[in-house]
C-alpha cells in the first residue's frame, strides 16, 4: 500500500473526503482540521492500494490539491489491518502489476537530470571500463557496469515517450548526449596519460580474449539489451532493486564507451566504431524494452476501461459542481 498525505484548503476538504470515500481502494482516512501552517489548511491522510493510486491522484489533482495545497505519497512497508486487506482486495487488479505514474515520474525525473554527479559517476565508470579493457580484466569491466548511472536517464526517456512528457524525454536525451561524450573525452586524455607514463602498454585490441565481447556486436547484443531493459523497468515499477543491479551487469554500455576510447588511441577505428555500435544498440534496446513494458503494464494492472473512466469523470463533475 501507499500512504497519502495532503494539505487541503478548508473549503475543499469535504470534496477531498468524498473522493477518498468513493474509492474502494482507500482506507485509514484521518483528518486534522486547521493544523497545517504552510500552506495553511487541513491535514488529510489515508492509505491507498497501489492499484487505486492513479485514480485517487487524478481525482485529487482535478480538485486542485497540487496548486492550493500539497500531496505527498510514499510506500507503506507493513500493514496489519483488516481494513487495509479489504481495500487491497476490493481495488481492481493486482498491486504488483500496478504502475503508479506519479511515483515513477518523480523517480525518473530525479535520475534524468544532467548534473555534476551524473557526469562524475559516468566518467568514473568509463575510466573503470577503459582500465578493464587495457588490463584485460573482466572484473574491472563488471565494476564499470555497476557504477554506470546511464539506466536512470534511459528509463526516464522511456517514461517520457509513454506519457508524452517530451520535456522529460528531452532532459534525459540531453543527459546522455552530453554525459557520454564528456566522460569519453576525459577517459581519452587519461588513457593517453597512462600510456605516456607506461602504466598501460597496448599495441592492439585484438589480443584481449577476456573482454573482446564488448565490441563484438551480434544478434544477442540486442536481445540482451531488450531483456535487460525490460527487467530494469520492471524493477523500477515494482521496487525490486536487486533486479536493477542485475541490469547494470547485463549490458555493455559504459564498457563499450571505454573500449571505443582505447581502440581510438591505438588508431583501430574499425574496432572503435564497432564499440560505438555496441553502445548504440544497448542504449536503443533498453529504451525500446522500457517503452514496451510500460505500455503493457497498465493493462496488466487493470486500471479500468473507457466505461470505468467515464463513470469516474461523471462522479468528479458532480463533486466539482
Amino acid at each position: 500500500m501507499l500512504h497519502l498525505r495532503m494539505i487541503s484548503p478548508p473549503e475543499q476538504t469535504d470534496k477531498v473526503l468524498a473522493v477518498l470515500a468513493a474509492n474502494v481502494g482507500v482506507t485509514h482516512v484521518t483528518l486534522a482540521r486547521g493544523v497545517a501552517v504552510e500552506p495553511a489548511g487541513d491535514l488529510v491522510q489515508a492509505d491507498v492500494a497501489r492499484e487505486a493510486a492513479n485514480e485517487v491522484l487524478a481525482d485529487l489533482t482535478e480538485l486542485g490539491m497540487c496548486k492550493s495545497g500539497g500531496i505527498t505519497l510514499g510506500p507503506v512497508e507493513t500493514v496489519l489491518s483488516e481494513a487495509g486487506d479489504r481495500a487491497v482486495e476490493a481495488a481492481p487488479g493486482d498491486p504488483t502489476d500496478a504502475v503508479v505514474w506519479e511515483e515513477l515520474l518523480a523517480q525518473t525525473k530525479e535520475e534524468s537530470t544532467l548534473n555534476s554527479t551524473f557526469v562524475a559517476f559516468l566518467t568514473i565508470a568509463c575510466l573503470l571500463g577503459a582500465i578493464g579493457v587495457a588490463t584485460d580484466s573482466p572484473v574491472t569491466v563488471v565494476g564499470a557496469m555497476v557504477v554506470g548511472p546511464e539506466f536512470g536517464p534511459l528509463a526516464a526517456f522511456a517514461v517520457g515517450l509513454v506519457r508524452r512528457d517530451f520535456r522529460l524525454a528531452r532532459r534525459s536525451a540531453i543527459a546522455l548526449a552530453v554525459g557520454f561524450p564528456v566522460a569519453m573525452v576525459v577517459t581519452l586524455f587519461a588513457t593517453l596519460a597512462w600510456e605516456k607514463l607506461g602504466w598501460i602498454k597496448l599495441t592492439s585490441v585484438s589480443n584481449l580474449p577476456n573482454v573482446d565481447f564488448i565490441y563484438e556486436v551480434g544478434p544477442f547484443s540486442l536481445v540482451v539489451a531488450l531483456l535487460a531493459g525490460a527487467a530494469g523497468m520492471l524493477s523500477l515499477v515494482t521496487a525490486k532493486s536487486a533486479a536493477l543491479i542485475g541490469v547494470f551487469i547485463s549490458v555493455t554500455t559504459v564498457p563499450a564507451a571505454g573500449f571505443a576510447v582505447i581502440a581510438a588511441t591505438l588508431g583501430e577505428w574499425h574496432v572503435a566504431f564497432m564499440s560505438a555500435g555496441q553502445l548504440a544498440v544497448n542504449l536503443a534496446g533498453i529504451v525500446v524494452a522500457g517503452v514496451i513494458v510500460l505500455e503493457l503494464r497498465p493493462r496488466a494492472g487493470n486500471e479500468g476501461g473507457p466505461v470505468h473512466r467515464f463513470k469516474r469523470w461523471v462522479g468528479m463533475r458532480s463533486l466539482v459542481n
